[in-house]
């Protein structure tokens, strides 16, 4: 895979507690240095404007002050320092690279990975939340809007709904968002029954697990649902906000995803981007066990370069049956 990757990034210091630590890059890039076919790829910043299409002018120009005056905590879980500005135009910068190098083209061993941080699926138009200042899928979408896309599909495989970037498209048709995360953790968002507004209506696809869904479960989530709604959709460009944060191992939450899930998941979205004839982009958000997410984001690149994951033999569990029934009878289950 061609990976985004900026030292900048690394200059976004958290602090030696927090769990979006430069850590997470340093963890994946240790991890690739074993595997073949690995190109790093160095993009600019994301340019002002672009980003100022999806989110508030005056936020920006207060997050910029902020960082400027040396940073601190913007709320109890996200923080910043003064590099933080520049890491986050970096990571922006890195997600619209991702999305203009997959509209190029780039497919296959050179599918674009963006390794950037801060992540942003949290940061709304006019504010910053849960460790994201700038929402990078959404900039990355717009970027895709504005050059060759009609349509772009997200899909959201992080275990926390990404809030941020449902609001920035919710009354938006030419963005689809689809999610899979657990119920009752942050941001306690992403209800199934919302599905997007006005002509965006049914644009919105929420997928909204019980604590414990396994493998099996977000596979059949992506079978019945997220890929048939997606196909239906056609897309010229499918983003994944990809954080490996729902793994059975992550510290910070209770979902049961192998290594080798995520590795199925992958080669899912690798097969729903032949069939759609769309461009695959893949962006970085969470994951917070550096041997979790490193060994993940490993497997990612893996199904790229060839390799065939094992398929799980459960059954999906009754909770995530009764959320699937529950999408289908909004029209979004499998056709």
């Amino acid at each position: 895979m061609n990976f985004g990757y900026r030292e900048v990034c690394l200059d976004h210091d958290t602090g030696p507690r927090h769990p979006e630590s430069p850590d997470r890059l340093r963890a994946i890039r240790r991890a690739l240095k074993e595997n073949h076919g690995v190109e790093y790829v160095a993009a600019d910043d994301a340019d002002i404007d672009l980003v100022r299409t999806v989110h508030d002018s005056d936020y920006i120009a207060e997050f910029r002050d902020f960082c400027d005056d040396g940073g601190g905590n913007w709320d109890a879980d996200t923080v910043a320092v003064e590099e933080t500005w520049d890491a986050a135009l970096a990571s922006a910068g890195l997600a619209v690279w991702a999305a203009e190098a997959a509209l190029d083209g780039n497919s296959g061993r050179d599918t674009p990975f963006s390794l950037g941080r801060p992540p942003g699926h949290h940061a709304v138009g006019d504010d910053a939340m849960g460790f994201c200042f700038i929402n990078n899928a959404a900039v990355a979408a717009q970027a895709a809007l504005e050059a060759d896309a009609d349509r772009v599909a997200i899909f959201d495989w992080d275990v926390h709904h990404g809030n941020g970037t449902q609001d920035i498209f919710y009354d938006r048709s030419d963005v689809f968002y689809a999610s899979i995360h657990e119920d009752g953790l942050y941001p306690g968002t992403g209800d199934i029954s919302e599905t997007g507004t006005g002509d965006a209506d049914g644009t919105n696809l929420n997928v909204k697990y019980k604590p414990g869904a396994d493998t099996v479960d977000y596979l059949a989530a992506i079978d019945e649902c997220i890929a048939p709604a997606i196909e239906d959709y056609d897309p010229d460009l499918l983003l994944i906000s990809a954080g490996f944060d729902a793994h059975e191992h992550d510290p910070i939450s209770r979902m049961r995803v192998s290594t080798e899930g995520y590795g199925a998941m992958t080669d899912r979205m690798r097969s729903l981007t032949d069939a759609c004839d769309a461009a695959l982009g893949i962006i970085l958000e969470g994951g917070y066990g550096l041997d979790t997410l490193s060994d993940s984001v490993t497997t990612v690149h893996e199904v790229f370069d060839g390799y065939q994951p094992m398929e799980p033999d459960d059954d999906v569990s009754d909770d995530a049956r009764d959320v699937l029934d529950d999408l289908a009878d909004q029209g979004f289950g499998a056709k």
